[in-house]
């Protein structure tokens, strides 16, 4: 199979019966220039997927000698920094939250999705190794490199656990609605990933603009402020950032401060699906000749 061969839809032709026994007989075919994965074929192939989402996890701490505890200590450590120079230095208000507390809830979504669209937009390149000699579908290794950060978040969830315990914290019923803001912080990574993971396949300088993209995103995001400080245009075009409803919605759901997201998610939410939706459909076009430039 050659590497201009290596993105194909697989498709059961028929069934040989040769000597009494069945033969499954695969015909191979390219795949379509425009059109959506298919899901039947990203269900087919979940085993992969399950042993590439290990495989990010061992390789992330392989040889380290924290391991599993750099997941905390980045956030962590930036929430003290934070906490000393904005919240100490310049005064930056934090409601009625102590700021390492205020700080630290969006780190978790916002270390989630920085390392998340890193990860997925340097996937390709870091597994050419098998884009060029197997079949699988490709959309797999960026949702892969996406998925492992969830331990992660896991991880570095205990802390903030502790940190409620600590300030005497008590979650509301709010908090029924942290599983629908933590899908919505994973779907905003994987859209913006599979973008950047085609966009890096074809053009290599993309992996250059990433870490700059992440900063100026950073500072659009209410990680190290709130959200009332800013008014008119400016809030209005803070509502279109997904990452904005992701970290208000989570002070909210676990802390129990502020107010609700409100029309925000929806903005959010059709934002993130125009961007999972186009990042989807370009990611298809580009797999047709991925083995030939990764």
């Amino acid at each position: 199979m050659g590497k201009t061969d290596a993105q194909f839809e697989t498709r059961t032709s028929s069934v040989l019966r040769l000597n009494r026994r069945e033969t499954l007989v695969v015909r191979i075919q390219p795949s379509r220039r425009w059109g959506f994965p298919s899901l039947g074929e990203i269900w087919h192939y979940r085993e992969l997927l399950y042993f590439l989402v290990w495989r990010d996890v061992k390789v992330r701490y392989k040889q380290t000698v924290l391991g599993a505890a750099w997941a905390v200590l980045q956030p962590f450590l930036t929430m003290v920094v934070f906490s000393l120079f904005f919240g100490r230095f310049a005064g930056i208000p934090s409601g009625e939250l102590p700021y390492p507390v205020f700080s630290y809830v969006g780190l978790l979504p916002w270390t989630l999705f920085s390392q998340g669209i890193n990860q997925a937009g340097n996937s390709l390149a870091a597994s050419a190794h098998l884009v060029t000699k197997v079949y699988f579908p490709r959309l797999l290794i960026p949702l892969a490199a996406v998925l492992a950060l969830v331990v992660d978040f896991a991880i570095a969830f205990g802390v903030l656990l502790g940190m409620m315990l600590y300030y005497r914290i008590v979650p509301t019923s709010a908090v029924l609605w942290f599983p629908g803001f933590f899908l919505l912080a994973l779907l905003t990574t994987l859209a913006v990933g599979l973008w950047l993971a085609a966009l890096n396949a074809q053009y290599r300088d993309v992996r250059y603009v990433v870490p700059f993209l992440t900063q100026l995103w950073l500072f659009a995001t209410p990680v190290i402020y709130p959200s009332f400080l800013l008014q008119g245009v400016w809030r209005v075009l803070l509502g279109l950032n997904p990452m904005t409803t992701v970290v208000e919605g989570m002070r909210w759901a676990l802390l129990g401060v502020g107010a609700p997201p409100g029309r925000m998610v929806w903005a959010s939410v059709g934002v993130v699906a125009l961007l999972l939706i186009t990042g989807l459909l370009y990611f298809r076009h580009t797999e047709r000749t991925l083995a030939d430039v990764v």
